[in-house]
């Protein structure tokens, strides 16, 4: 862990409206609207100083490979982007403009695993570096990327198969951070295995309309902060713009772009689905002093992990199932879903 512990500073959780990526020229076009957006909430957000920056899932590229159902092979080739590449670089512009650490996502390619894109969240330094980067784990069955999952075999045969493996978390000057996308904030373990991994911030974008207007990302958000401590960042998109051709941009998200502390309380949120952002100071010194001396609603210090390994013994959600075939889509993802749900049921 860092051995200084930073002063309070703000968090910024940005909701740029988007385009849906056709060319790779449009995700630097989408770069460019980000900018914008970026400086305004730098300027307004600065009752301390702003010292992170996060984006939604999808403001780069947009979700053209869902909504068209590619390949792996062809949408690695031609639409996912290199980290580090060119469109990091443009970002890591921004993140050295505004002094910040930008934590982003996008889908992109992979050297170990060439032909392949995994949905990746990425952070660059106040230098414009990549200092980390962190595939999903879980996709719903209408995502086509690649989990360390599907191709587990091979993962833990390159990085082994402890729990840094698959949730490793990033020691930077401005507290510990970890990443999870989009779906696997439904879920209770990816954010437990980021605190267990000293996680203090949780980025978690971004979730789809039907979440956010039944009230689910913000349950969320508020459980996987109280669970285990920890400030959760979800910056949620705005708008989007499937083709320029598009006359009417889509509300896929419902917006509510969120600060959560690490008592469970939003402490900032914008509601609508605006081109706008939330905003919400961090403060490390005191979510250490209570992880340190709570006795309380302090969690961590007090799992019966010996009660709960159990539980997980008996495979449900089947490995390897990529498996180099990178022609997977989503109809599959739901044939492998329902097989789970056949090991789970009870006679």
């Amino acid at each position: 862990m860092s051995k200084t512990t930073p002063d309070p500073y703000v968090a910024v959780a940005l909701q740029p409206s988007f385009k849906g990526a056709h060319t790779r020229q449009d995700i630097m076009t989408n770069i460019e609207s980000i900018a914008i957006t970026m400086r305004a909430s730098m300027w307004l957000s600065a009752e301390l100083p702003v010292r992170m920056m996060t984006l939604p899932e999808g403001v780069l590229q947009g979700f053209n490979d869902e909504f068209d159902d590619r390949n792996q092979a062809e949408f690695a080739r031609t639409m996912a982007i290199d980290i580090p590449g060119p469109e990091t670089d443009a970002l890591g512009k921004l993140a050295k403009e505004h002094n910040v650490y930008l934590v982003a996502q996008a889908k992109a390619t992979h050297s170990d695993f060439p032909g392949y894109f995994f949905n990746t969240a990425f952070i660059l330094s106040p230098e414009g570096d990549v200092i980390h980067q962190a595939p999903k784990n879980i996709v719903a069955t209408i995502e086509g990327s690649a989990t360390p999952h599907d191709v587990y075999d091979r993962w833990v045969e390159l990085y082994g198969d402890n729990s840094e493996a698959f949730f490793p978390v990033c020691d930077s000057p401005i507290g510990r951070i970890g990443t999870m996308i989009c779906y696997e904030g439904m879920f209770p373990e990816p954010a437990r295995a980021l605190a267990l991994n000293g996680a203090e911030i949780i980025y978690h974008p971004s979730a789809a309309v039907n979440s956010t207007d039944m009230g689910a990302f913000e349950l969320v958000n508020r459980a996987r902060a109280f669970d285990n401590n920890c400030y959760v960042v979800a910056p949620n998109s705005g708008l989007y713009h499937y083709s320029d051709a598009s006359l009417d941009p889509i509300d896929l998200t419902g917006g509510n772009s969120m600060v959560v502390d690490y008592r469970g309380r939003v402490i900032g949120k914008h509601a609508p689905n605006t081109n706008s952002w939330a905003a919400g100071v961090i403060d490390i010194g005191a979510l250490r002093h209570f992880r340190a001396e709570g006795r309380m609603r302090n969690w961590l210090k007090e799992l019966r992990t010996e009660l709960f390994q159990t539980i997980y013994d008996n495979p449900i959600y089947e490995k390897n199932l990529y498996n180099d075939k990178q022609d997977k889509n989503f109809a599959e993802r739901i044939k492998w879903m329902e097989m789970g749900a056949k090991r789970l049921k009870r006679d």
